[in-house]
């Protein structure tokens, strides 16, 4: 256990806009049953337990607004089982995901899911994280196929089996799956992997405008191009990427994508969304199958939100991550650019198009608060419009404290049901206060 300054502040500092919220205590246990242990000491004394993995989420998952106790996974790293007939990976909550897939690169498996930070897979799991490569592999949600939690309770409980199937009662892995630790602590995962395509292309292209580039997006998955990433930059993105990384692409809405299958098929991928690319506009297409390539384009894209903050020295930011239906995200991104543009403060857009998600990267100076008020008054309308046109308030990040006054409006009647499940399951409310679900 930790007391010193230096920790407290780290475990409860946030990537983002949010202050420092610094818990009383950290902790790093090596084992389930010292997890247990701890949170039976916690629920007997009304203390708060928050998880906290990499430190990589954006929504304020890790702050301790109320004090209590962080338990730091970092100590149970281990990758316990490779299951490679089976196709499946066992690990503890701290793996992160590159460090999974450097221990599967001898077997020819890996784990798909990719939010483009090295997040740890058990705070992946309580985001119900996703990213780049959503398009094709799934969520958490989908590669997620047992757990191992400690309880409210202090009790150590498993969820699901490593068969592909079940009818076998309630989805308890599902319901841990994007709980943001509000209902227990993630201590074991069981993994869905897949097999290393045998060849992978990386491309980008420029366009004219988001619109067009989000309708070869629609075409694309109109007529079975099997993407395994497809992304979305705006012109003031890309400009923040080519300050950052090098790079010289026009200043104009960008689409960089992936494709995976075997040497003919990938080059059969990538030549027939070029083609639908040119018929949108699309310019400068260039594809490779170059291992150095294919890592600059991505290294580019991952280190794009850096980037972006390098580019109003000083700044933090507010981010936002809405999520809609597929044919209405020209729309949404389009409203959104205008807004952006008439407010004070700049704010370029990035997302995950393959499946409707974009962000808004909404640079501040952390000393005016004038700026702060614009940037969430820009998130609430993001969000409102989002959920206007069928989307959700957020994809990918989560709820945390940030999203917590859209929850009833996306949610309505089912929010409160949410918290019954939660005083169901933490009567205490020592899980994660604060977080997720309106509190008593």
């Amino acid at each position: 256990m930790s007391r010193s300054k230096h920790d407290l502040d780290l475990h409860g500092a946030s990537e983002t806009h949010f202050s420092v919220m610094a818990p009383d205590a950290v902790i790093y246990p090596t084992s389930s049953e010292e997890v247990a242990a701890a949170v039976r000491i916690c629920r007997e004394h009304g203390c708060p337990v928050i998880g906290f993995g990499a430190g990589t989420s954006l929504e304020g998952h890790t702050a301790a607004p109320r004090g209590g106790v962080s338990v730091d996974f970092s100590k149970m790293s281990s990758v316990l089982a490779i299951n490679a007939a089976d196709m499946d990976v066992v690990v503890q909550p701290g793996v992160t995901r590159e460090a999974l897939n450097e221990e599967l690169r001898a077997t020819g498996l890996f784990f798909p899911v990719d939010p483009g930070a090295n997040a740890s897979l058990g705070g992946m799991a309580s985001t119900r994280a996703s990213g780049t490569t959503a398009v094709r592999y799934g969520t958490m949600k989908d590669n997620v196929i047992a757990l191992e939690v400690v309880t409210a309770e202090g009790e150590i409980i498993r969820t699901g089996t490593r068969a592909r199937k079940s009818s076998a009662g309630y989805d308890l892995t599902g319901l841990f799956v994007g709980s943001e630790g509000t209902l227990g602590l993630i201590t074991e995962l069981t993994l869905r992997l897949q097999g290393i395509p045998e060849a992978t292309a990386a491309a980008v292209c420029a366009f004219p405008s988001l619109g067009a580039a989000v309708e070869t997006v629609i075409e694309t998955i109109q007529c079975a191009i099997p993407m395994a990433r497809i992304e979305v930059l705006d012109a003031a993105s890309i400009a923040a990427v080519n300050a950052h990384a090098g790079r010289d692409d026009p200043p104009q809405p960008h689409l960089f994508v992936e494709f995976h299958g075997s040497p003919a098929t990938v080059a059969e991928q990538a030549e027939a969304f070029g083609a639908l690319a040119e018929g949108n506009g699309g310019a400068r297409f260039e594809w490779s199958a170059q291992e150095e390539d294919k890592r600059a384009l991505w290294a580019a894209r991952h280190a794009a939100y850096y980037a972006i903050l390098a580019s109003r020295p000083g700044a933090r930011a507010v981010v936002t991550d809405v999520c809609v239906p597929i044919s209405r995200l020209a729309e949404a991104m389009e409203a959104a650019v205008d807004d952006i543009e008439q407010s004070s403060i700049p704010g370029p857009i990035l997302g995950h198009v393959g499946d409707g998600n974009y962000h808004a990267i909404l640079l501040i100076d952390p000393e005016d608060p004038k700026d702060k008020n614009t940037a969430l008054n820009l998130q609430k309308r993001m969000v409102e419009n989002a959920l206007a046109l069928g989307g959700t308030a957020t994809g990918e990040h989560g709820v945390g404290m940030g999203k917590l006054d859209h929850m009833e409006a996306e949610h309505g009647a089912a929010w409160g049901l949410m918290g019954d499940i939660k005083r169901a399951l933490d009567p205490n409310a020592i899980m994660n206060p604060g977080k997720l679900v309106r509190q008593n």
